[in-house]
């Protein structure tokens, strides 16, 4: 599964997958898929070949039904066992690079991680040094992969990486040039709000979601608003009057001065204290990776799964923004001081009351001894930050007027 979060990615898609092996789909999560086996070929039962046999470019198919077959490159360099590199690139998906978080290789054994997508791979050299047949695993997904050393004459051939857009200027105050809203199709999973290179898109969001995007508020902080606001589902086509890439506040510039414009949204602000959940760092401190990214690019917060949450260059409050709209049904106020943009994974197994706001039927909680702990123990054991419910002065969205969409 896979949520993508609010700016560049704010993806959340009900089990609807996007592999990338797989970045499978979000506001995002994932559809199941079988796989067929690969043969292994010239394996044989004889010493393990050198350690540094594995240096070099692999290359395999893997078999994903409904996605088809993926052209999957591993380029391996460095050193083993300690000074290891690996990195993947998925041919059909665009072929980018996708750095292990860890690799190693030892007696035959080629394994590597990749964190952020929650994808792992294991095999076995052959005995000639020339083939590895392992198994890849993401999430819940598991897909057989025989990789090959590739040579110069049988390497594939890697896209280029698409060109880059420079961000929109700074001061820039951007509208929608062009903006088409349409009914959502029904039966439509999940919802995603995406920026590709300047292009905005929504699929099945609801007037009530664009708001709690363009303000910042959980849906508990709109308030007088028609019944429709939170059932009727659209999807937006937008394209920026400035050219460049807008950054996450020019974004909710233009999605606020859509709302005035197609929507006829009109409200007041008010104050009120209200149930709410506070978020502030752990005792022992946080425990999170500092973002290397570009500091002016878009945050992705993505959920591979229910309660498999992933964010890349975020900052604290694009966090609290996340959890108060997808996860919870009260506002998430961020109290952690930390400033800058952040990566990390958090793994939880939900309740019943989680995802409401995302319209998703949380399962039965897994009794697997490796199951991952509840989400108020995970975030203070994996990212070192804590969580706890309280009362809180938080602004509020009174609304005086909105109408259904204006035509195209």
């Amino acid at each position: 599964m896979t949520f993508s979060a609010r700016f560049h990615s704010y993806r959340v898609s009900a089990l609807a997958s996007r592999m990338l092996l797989g970045v499978l789909a979000l506001f995002v999560v994932v559809a199941q898929v079988t796989v067929g086996a690969l043969h292994a070929a010239g394996r044989g039962a004889q010493s393990a070949p050198s350690e540094t046999g594995i240096v070099g470019t692999w290359q395999g198919t893997l078999h994903a039904p409904p996605q088809g077959d993926l052209r999957t490159v591993i380029k391996v360099s460095g050193t083993p066992p300690k000074d290891l590199k690996a990195v993947m690139y998925s041919i059909d998906q665009g072929g980018q690079p996708i750095p292990a978080t860890s690799s190693s290789f030892a007696d035959g054994t080629f394994k590597f991680a990749i964190e952020f997508i929650d994808g792992t791979y294991e095999g076995k050299m052959s005995a000639d040094g020339n083939s590895i047949s392992g198994t890849w695993k993401q999430g819940q997904l598991t897909f057989s992969l025989v990789l090959e050393r590739a040579t110069p004459e049988t390497e594939w051939t890697l896209p280029a990486p698409p060109p880059k857009i420079p961000p929109m200027a700074a001061d820039a105050n951007p509208s929608f040039e062009v903006a088409t809203i349409k009914p959502s199709k029904p039966g439509t999973p999940g919802k995603i709000f995406t920026i590709r290179g300047t292009h905005f898109m929504t699929i099945n969001t609801t007037l009530m979601d664009l708001i709690t995007l363009a303000y910042d508020v959980q849906q508990k902080q709109v308030v007088d608003g028609p019944d429709w606001m939170s059932s009727d589902k659209f999807d937006i086509d937008a394209e920026p009057d400035v050219p460049g890439t807008p950054d996450a506040n020019q974004v909710k510039t233009m999605v606020q001065k859509l709302l005035a414009d197609r929507f006829a949204l009109k409200f007041h602000r008010e104050t009120k204290t209200m149930s709410a959940y506070v978020l502030t760092v752990a005792k022992n401190g946080p425990k999170l990776e500092k973002s290397q990214a570009d500091p002016s690019s878009l945050p992705s917060l993505f959920f591979r799964q229910l309660g498999v949450l992933t964010v890349r260059n975020a900052t604290m409050a694009d966090f609290a923004r996340l959890m108060q709209t997808a996860v919870f049904d009260r506002p998430v106020v961020d109290q952690t001081a930390l400033d800058g943009k952040w990566n990390f994974v958090l793994k939880w197994t939900p309740d019943e009351s989680q995802f409401q706001g995302m319209g998703m039927k949380v399962p039965p909680p897994s009794d697997a001894a490796d199951a991952p702990p509840p989400l108020f123990t995970a975030i203070q054991e994996q990212i070192g930050l804590k969580l706890e419910a309280g009362k809180a002065e938080v602004p509020v969205l009174v609304l005086d007027h909105v109408e259904q969409p204006s035509a195209n």
